[in-house]
Order: C-alpha cells, then structure tokens, then sequence
C-alpha cells in the first residue's frame, strides 16, 4: 500500500461515516480524528493491510467507543458474498451453510428435574429459522424451569428476537424494542406476537439466560428486553456492549466497513446497552455460569414441589430432582 492509496481509502470511509453513521455528530469528530492522523503521517509505516485495518478500526473506536464500527481487510470478488447487515440478518448465499449448522441451533435438552435448556449461536431471521425454534420450544413447554445459554450468540436478526421472545411471555403483545434508523430518520417498534406456531412456554416459568464477553448485539437485546421487564435472571459475565444495528459498506477493492446506521431504544428503560453491556443479575465467570443457573433452579424446583402436597405424576420429578441435587451437593428435604 502506498501513501496514495492509504490517503484515497480513509477520505473514502470518511464519506461513508458522514453518510450513514447514526450519530452525525459524531461521524464529524471522526472526520477530524482521521484527517489529522493523515496530515500527521501516522499511517505511512503501516503496510500489512490487516494491521491498518485494525489500527483504523481501534481509531474509530477511540472517538465513538461503538464497538460494531470496525474495518475489515477484505479483497473484493467478483461475486462478493457480503455478509447480511444486521437491520435484516438474511442469510443470503449463507444460507446452505445455515441449513447444515441447524440455523445455529447446537442443544435443547430436557435436563434431570424437568429443567429444560436451549443453546444457540446466532438469531438468524423467523422465515428461516422459525421452524426450528417452533420445534425446539415445543420439545421444551412442558418443563417446569427453562436455561437458554447465550455465551457463544454473537447476535442476528430483531426479528428472531421478537419471535423467540413471544414464546416466553403471555399472548398480549408486549412492546419489547425500538431501532432508531438515520436514513428518513425513523422508529421501528419490535412488539411480541399474539400467535406463535406450536406451543408457548408462556410468561411465569422461571427462565435463566446465560451470557458471557463474546455475547453480542441481538443476543444482548434478548437478554436486555426480559432482564427489564423481569422475565429473565441474567447469569454469567457482562456482554460485549453492541447496541447500533447497521451494515457492511464496501470501501474499495481491500477494504469493507460495518456502519452503525440505527440505534436501540428500550420501552423501560428509554436507552440501551452500547458500551457498557448487559450486567448480570448473578456474576459469576461464564464457564461456571450453567451450573450456577441449574443448581438454583433445582433448589428452587425442590422448594416449590415441597411447600405443598406433591402433583400427580410429579414423583418421578421429585426423585430426579433428590438426584440431581445431590450430585451438586445441594441439601434436600427428607
């Protein structure tokens, strides 16, 4: 690379951050910071292109702290197969691939104590993935607890958000988020459904959301919207902090950009959680985050199932549950 073309490719992602950066003030203070970095010669001495990638990306986080706005080094095809913006997640020639990898879908499992968990790495959008979070949440409406771990979901769709989230809360539809979008400067408003296919767990069940650093934008949301209307006890480490939904702008032939052009808007709380993460109701680190959630279910499934005469058919429950206690070396009652 030389001077020209470093010059050539910072003038041409500053156009981009003026254009569609949701804050334009700050897209300014970008402008700023990058020229003068130029008229300082700071970028002459860089010439491995992914170096300057990352060196950009760390200088666009030191003004904005938006961590979804980063450069990438990515040589151009012919046939690019750009990666979905996250205002719509579609999968595109990913599709294929997100067949085979079951949508991100890794576990739903009935666990000892009619516990049940779900696991998923990425919230892809409902006219895909829809079927397979329709069967996932069947298999688990009959258990009595439910642990969904988020601790590898980098994020996705708001739509997959909305959907999922229906499945967890009563049938009247609840306001669960807005996405604030620059360009004709709109408010789009994510509210659960009324409907969903299969069966509802339904909005009283204990539910456990695992988090860890790596999750991320919509997995955030999901955590976010239940943790503030009370739905969810977050356990794990605090997310990553990606509240700006956008895009990837192609720069030039090497380089490619991902632009915040939206931001979130909680109902409850009027703001987001760019920057500083989701806060877990219960820290711990993420790789002791489901035996956290799992021992204080079976405590508390234990605690309910005695308070009063046992419900038919809920012995072979108790004695899981005595089991599974007891190789968590939880005290049970007699």
């Amino acid at each position: 690379m030389d001077r020209q073309f470093k010059t050539d490719t910072v003038n041409a992602l500053i156009e981009l951050l003026n254009e569609h950066y949701v804050f334009p003030e700050t897209a300014a203070s970008l402008e700023r910071e990058l020229t003068q970095r130029l008229i300082d010669h700071e970028y002459e001495e860089t010439s491995n292109h992914s170096a300057f990638a990352e060196l950009i990306t760390t200088h666009l986080y030191n003004v904005s702290k938006d961590k979804h706005l980063r450069m990438t080094y990515k040589v151009e095809k012919a046939h690019a197969d750009n990666a979905p913006s996250e205002r719509n997640a579609q999968p595109g020639p990913f599709l294929p691939m997100a067949e085979q990898d079951n949508y991100g879908f890794t576990k739903v499992e009935r666990l000892p104590g009619n516990i049940g968990l779900l696991e998923f790495h990425i919230f892809l959008p409902p006219e895909h993935a829809g079927e397979t979070v329709a069967s996932a949440m069947t298999f688990l409406a009959n258990t009595s607890c439910l642990i969904i771990d988020l601790r590898s979901n980098f994020g996705g769709s708001p739509h997959m958000v909305a959907f999922l989230s229906s499945y967890l809360l009563d049938p009247s539809p609840t306001h669960l988020n807005s996405l604030y979008w620059r360009k004709n400067d709109e408010t789009q408003q994510f509210w659960s459904l009324p409907y969903v296919p299969g069966k509802r767990y339904g909005g009283t069940k204990p539910l456990y959301i695992l988090t860890s650093g790596k999750t991320f934008s919509a997995a955030e949301e999901f955590a976010y919207n239940l943790q503030t209307m009370k739905r969810a006890v977050i356990v794990g480490e605090r997310t990553g902090g990606g509240a700006h939904p956008g895009k990837v702008h192609r720069i030039n032939k090497e380089f490619e950009v991902f632009i915040p052009d939206g931001r979130a808007i909680n109902p409850i709380t009027k703001g987001n959680w760019e920057g500083v993460g989701v806060c877990p109701d219960i820290e711990v680190p993420q790789d002791q985050a489901f035996e956290v959630a799992y021992a204080k279910l079976l405590q508390s499934e234990m605690d309910r199932l005695s308070s009063h005469p046992l419900p038919d058919g809920y012995e072979r429950v108790m004695d899981e549950l005595k089991i599974a206690m007891h190789k968590n070396s939880l005290p049970t009652r007699s």
